[in-house]
């Protein structure tokens, strides 16, 4: 007999899903005798924890530039991956979650069965589009839907869940996926319009995003045709290394925000223009953007920010088709571009005098392993290099330390990132601190034998915050949890180890080292 379980799995090999992140459970085991049945289709990584299981989903797919899938049980096992959707749903990656369901001739009568909610669907419900499988024969369809809502407009997680007493029933053979409509061309007297309101400028700067993602070269021909400063956020870095008109730093900097002000045009691409990005100190004085041109897949996004010229679309085919309407100019704009960076890295010492030593970390990390992808957690040298780093590849810089922040995303963030380009290095960059949110996630990395560096900067606590209570003058506390024994965790872990000093030049050496599988450098922070 053909099961739901199994067509579910037939359902996502059909629409690309070649990797499923997850635990195993009593609630699950139909799902995972859909694994075993597409043997050599879809394979399975273990996590240690389902939050670890969300992330290592998001951190696959933002490297494949795909969506990717999570299996977790009910209950517990959807409440725990929560945090990794909400991740997901910040930072618009497309991530499905497939969970279990309690007997659905008991869902919402508070029994007390094991893993019961009040309504599973409706606590999803208020984060992203959820869907419960009542009908095998509308399986197909409910795929469909959950695959448009996670890559149809702005990207973001998508939720199924399936009673457990349906798993197992018969199903019948699913419909060819639907094949997702393309895009609408914007109106030529549309693009016309942004086309003559760009050649009459004589200052164009450009606000590129997480959105542009994927659409590295449309930006760069884009820039160059306008002359024009690219002033990139945090999860657009790696779009333009190196290029002239780059400016990697972020608009909460003073330098980026006069660059900002004294142009006479701004064309934001795929930008929510969020204050982790653009205020991140909350200190106001964002300059006033309501004469942009704003280009966004998401209409509700255009919607919370007055634009001159708002345009609901997606971010490469717009930027390609504006390319021959386009007049060349000369907007100084390498001039401009370069002034920008020099004065945004001069006043980040005045910021907090430790960030460029930090930075100095970052940039030792991409010397050292050209190519390499860093995926970040919420410590001081990610927060140093969301200040100002120029990455090298594109997807290869991102973390959680914006948008919705979540401790302990980069373990499993990297797992991800790693099966999903086989073979390519990868950089967990994580404290001691946040480290301790999701330690068994190196583990999976041991199992599958992937190439990652794990970087531990060890201050001996949450050293970030405890500076924050300092400058609001509050008394520090609750900011020294004892950390990890690095050494004897790598140990368990049968990871290399090595302990590093805060000193660029020796991290850079021990990088260089060969070697295989995933290992653990501790940095001891002065």
């Amino acid at each position: 007999m053909t099961t739901v379980g199994i067509r579910l799995v037939e359902g996502l090999v059909a629409r690309g899903i070649d990797t499923v992140f997850g635990i195993p459970g009593v609630h699950t085991i139909e799902l995972y005798r859909g694994l075993a049945a597409a043997e050599g289709k879809i394979r399975h990584v273990t996590a240690r924890h389902e939050q670890g299981a969300g992330f290592m989903a998001d951190g696959f797919a933002r490297v494949a530039g795909r969506p990717a899938a999570a299996f977790v049980i009910t209950g517990p096992g959807l409440t725990n991956t929560l945090t990794a959707m909400a991740q997901a749903k910040s930072d618009s990656v497309p991530m499905l979650v497939v969970s279990g369901l309690g007997r659905s001739d008991t869902l919402g009568k508070g029994l007390g069965r094991l893993h019961e909610l009040p309504d599973q669907g409706a606590m999803i419900a208020t984060l992203c589009h959820t869907e419960t499988v009542t009908d095998p024969r509308k399986l197909g369809e409910v795929l469909d839907r959950a695959f448009a809502a996670m890559t149809a407009g702005r990207p973001g997680p998508a939720h199924i869940q399936i009673s457990t007493n349906m798993m197992g029933q018969p199903c019948p053979a699913l419909p060819p996926p639907v094949v997702a409509s393309a895009a609408v061309p914007l109106p030529m007297g549309r693009m016309r319009s942004i086309a003559t309101a760009l050649n009459n400028a004589e200052r164009v700067v450009i606000l590129a995003g997480g959105g542009t993602r994927g659409a590295h070269e449309e930006l760069r021909k884009l820039a160059e045709m306008l002359d024009a400063p690219v002033i990139l956020t945090a999860n657009a870095r790696g779009a333009m290394h190196g290029h002239r008109l780059c400016v990697p730093a972020s608009p909460s900097l003073a330098a980026v925000r006069k660059l900002i002000a004294e142009a006479d045009q701004v064309l934001a691409v795929g930008t929510e223009l969020g204050p982790t990005d653009y205020d991140v100190y909350a200190k106001g004085g964002v300059p006033d953007l309501s004469g942009m041109i704003r280009i966004d897949i998401c209409a509700d996004q255009l919607g919370r920010h007055p634009a001159k010229m708002p345009i609901k679309a997606d971010a490469g085919p717009m930027m390609a088709g504006l390319m021959s309407m386009l007049l060349p100019a000369n907007r100084e704009g390498a001039r401009r571009a370069a002034a920008t960076r020099e004065a945004a890295l001069a006043e980040m010492p005045a910021i907090y005098a430790p960030l460029p030593d930090h930075l100095e970390m970052v940039e030792a990390i991409r010397e050292a392993m050209p190519g390499t992808i860093i995926v970040g957690d919420s410590t001081q040298p990610v927060y140093a290099a969301n200040l100002y780093y120029d990455h090298d590849r594109p997807r290869g810089w991102f973390n959680a330390a914006t948008g919705y922040g979540a401790l302990g995303f980069a373990p499993g963030a990297a797992v991800g990132a790693a099966l999903a380009s086989p073979g390519t290095p990868v950089v967990c960059l994580i404290g001691d601190g946040g480290l301790q949110f999701s330690p068994g996630e190196l583990r999976t990395a041991v199992d599958e034998k992937l190439p990652i560096t794990y970087i531990v900067w060890n201050n001996a606590g949450f050293r970030e915050i405890a500076e924050t209570m300092r400058q609001y003058k509050t008394p520090v506390l609750g900011c020294d949890p004892s950390p990890l024994d690095m050494e004897h965790f790598a140990m368990a872990c049968d990871m290399l180890f090595a302990a590093v000093p805060q000193d660029p030049e020796v991290l850079a050496e021990m990088l260089a080292t060969p070697h295989d599988g995933p290992r653990l450098l501790e940095i001891q922070v002065r």
